[in-house]
């Protein structure tokens, strides 16, 4: 496993940090180079052991509150908000790709470059908003968990959540015998949410042609801007820019340019392929919501429940329109959308306490650790305000979730762009200038939906004007905060270095890197830090 090592460099005292990797002899001791690295394994044999991250970080579009954004877009506003997913599913595999990227490249994850690059302060500070990140995005998470377990089971909310809390540190245990297996569990909770929400579309019927204009042709009249920009803001989520850039670690990475390029190919293919996947469910779930909202023999009761749809709601509008059955399939998709979208929260936690603080802890105490931070919450609510007030939870989780993008978002952005983190692989310019104006875009969209959100607030609860004044005075020096904040991150110049050119120490070394070549004594080419202490994955050779 790779170690880091500092060294001065003289009167700039910047730090420069260097991946060391040991190297072990090929199995039987025959000469190993590039044409039996290609030759070895077939193209798609190579691809295999690539596929899973993408299908982890894939559950973040496919959580509960997704589902329930998607259930009010197609309850209020038909097949018209179709193309924003589509726009916004693009520019999530953008953002993912770099992360991936990033983790191959450097052979450390997000958190652990944030750690190397910041002072302490802020270091700290961008642990403890990473952290409110994981708690923020869990909470939806658990709370449709128990939503689907009182729609099958009857059983209390908050019971529910205990149940969450407890089946998901279980399902974790998995890992034990190898990520593999729970990268499967994952990928057939997805499969199971496809085949729910595609039974439901196959009995709804909704007209081919306004789905496709829905998908293809913008369109979107001003009433349905707000929750366009909810839809879309909700698609890049903090968290998981942390979690994909740790996951492709656990993969074992030829230390070359090619090798890396073609890691960083396999990884984007993969994202792709499960994000293609999350499109056609998000698709299915807001084609149901349409389709059954906009019936013509709807009842009042049936309409105003869907002005008002809710994950718990939406369970009795389909039970009423479709008959139990219908509400049961629901109620599983939910439960499979939970459950999966948890693991991979805790997941995310885990990584971000071993980044960051680089705690050295047993792997049960930090699961644990982990799920009562992001559970306590949604428990508290769940008790004193049931299902409403879990219900009410969720839109502030996603509010949290818009404020905290940028604290992720900006770090990612500039370290993928920097020679001095990713060396010659590093963003074209094409890149640097695209993957910055969606990330801008995106950190403009959420500003935007907060402010309004707040401001709206503001002008109508109903609170006395001194309580409003008194509350404008505590929130807006706090929002100019949080913009100095964002343009620190933007302009601040990175100080530690992760990559040094080999042809500045020999030239060997450059065609070493360059093309993935052994040493004349037959010792196999390096490999990007294989980090078996984020997975604990046996993987083959």
């Amino acid at each position: 496993m790779g170690s880091l090592q500092q060294q001065g460099n003289g009167a700039g005292g910047n730090n420069h940090r260097v991946v060391s990797v040991a190297e072990t002899p090929p199995a039987g001791g025959r000469e190993f180079d590039e044409k039996d690295y290609v030759q070895e394994k077939p193209g798609w044999r190579n691809f295999l052991s690539y596929v899973g991250p993408g299908f982890l970080v894939s559950l973040a579009y496919l959580d509960p509150g997704n589902l329930e954004t998607d259930l009010q877009a197609g309850a209020n506003h038909g097949y018209e908000l179709l193309w924003v997913i589509l726009i916004g599913l693009i520019f999530a595999l953008i953002i993912q790709s770099l992360a991936a990227n990033l983790g191959v490249s450097t052979g450390k994850h997000l958190s652990e470059l944030c750690k190397a690059e910041y002072p302490i302060i802020v270091k700290y500070c961008l642990w403890v908003l990473a952290e409110v990140a994981v708690i923020a995005a869990d909470i939806p998470e658990v709370i449709g968990t128990a939503f689907a377990l009182n729609i099958l089971f009857h059983i209390p909310v908050w019971v529910g959540v205990l149940c969450t809390g407890c089946s998901t540190l279980l399902l974790i245990g998995l890992q034990r015998y190898g990520v593999r297996k729970l990268e499967l569990l994952i990928a057939i909770l997805v499969f199971i949410m496809a085949a729910c929400f595609f039974g439901e579309l196959s009995y709804v019927k909704p007209p081919a042609t306004e789905v496709i204009k829905g998908m293809f042709i913008p369109k979107v009249g001003w009433a349905a801007w707000q929750l366009a920009i909810a839809l879309l803001g909700a698609l890049v989520m903090p968290h998981n820019l942390f979690l994909h850039s740790a996951l492709v670690l656990s993969r074992k990475i030829p230390n070359s340019v090619r090798g890396i390029n073609d890691a960083c190919r396999y990884f984007l293919i993969e994202s792709g392929f499960a994000l293609f996947v999350a499109f056609l469910i998000n698709l299915a779930v807001v084609s149901v919501s349409g389709t059954v909202c906009s019936a013509d023999n709807l009842s009042s009761d049936n309409k105003n429940q869907c002005n008002d749809l809710t994950l718990n709601s939406a369970s009795f509008l389909l039970k009423n329109v479709l008959g139990k059955s219908s509400s049961t399939v629901y109620a599983i998709a939910l439960l499979a959308s939970g459950q999966s979208s948890t693991i991979t929260g805790t997941y995310a936690g885990q990584f971000i306490m071993q980044g960051f603080l680089d705690l050295k802890m047993r792997k049960w105490i930090r699961n644990l650790m982990t799920r009562c931070i992001a559970i306590t919450p949604s428990l508290i609510v769940s008790i004193i305000g049931g299902s409403s007030g879990a219900g009410r939870l969720i839109i502030i989780a996603s509010m949290i979730l818009s404020f905290e993008l940028p604290f992720a978002l900006i770090p990612l952005l500039k370290f993928s762009s920097s020679s001095t983190k990713m060396g010659p692989h590093k963003n074209s310019i094409y890149i640097i200038v695209v993957s910055w104006v969606l990330g801008l875009g995106i950190i403009g969209i959420n500003v935007y939906y907060l402010i309004t959100a707040f401001v709206d607030w503001l002008m109508h609860n109903s609170l006395p004007k001194v309580g409003n004044v008194f509350i404008g005075m505590m929130v807006f020096p706090l929002m100019g905060v949080y913009i100095v904040s964002v343009i620190y991150l933007m302009f601040r110049k990175d100080k530690v270095v992760t990559f040094i050119e080999p042809t500045k120490l020999d030239p060997v070394a450059q065609t070493r890197m360059e093309n993935g070549h052994e040493d004349e004594g037959g010792v196999e080419m390096e490999h990007v830090p294989y980090r078996e202490d984020l997975a604990d994955i046996p993987l083959p050779h």
